[in-house]
């Protein structure tokens, strides 16, 4: 038979279970957030001079890579790229109703 073990006492035993409950609450994370974007919405005078240099010389033009880019709004983007394929300076690709995909004009290019 093995030795006996030597029991607790109740103050032991009440004091064991009171400093048991003293762990705290799981906090629940708030999720993840996102930072906000502050794209703008009008074209100012510099960031117009950078669309119409920049834009014709890109090999894939979205409108998401212009709102990356750019930092402008998805619908500035949108019909900046419609005037801009309207003028000539680039052609579309590809007009799905989720998003089009333009390219720059080789033709044009070539000419001069």
């Amino acid at each position: 038979m093995p030795p006996k073990v030597q029991q607790k006492s109740k103050e032991q035993k009440m004091a064991a279970a009171m400093a048991g409950g003293k762990s705290k609450k799981k906090k629940w994370s708030k999720g993840k957030s996102r930072d906000k974007v502050d794209n703008k919405v009008l074209f100012n005078k510099e960031a117009w001079e950078r669309f119409n240099s920049e834009v014709p010389k890109m090999k894939l033009i979205t409108v998401s890579a212009l709102v990356e880019k750019l930092r402008i709004n998805g619908g500035l983007a949108r019909k900046a790229l419609r005037e801009m394929e309207e003028e000539g300076k680039i052609k579309a690709v590809c007009c799905s109703r989720a998003q089009k995909i333009y390219t720059r004009n080789v033709a044009e290019e070539e000419d001069e």
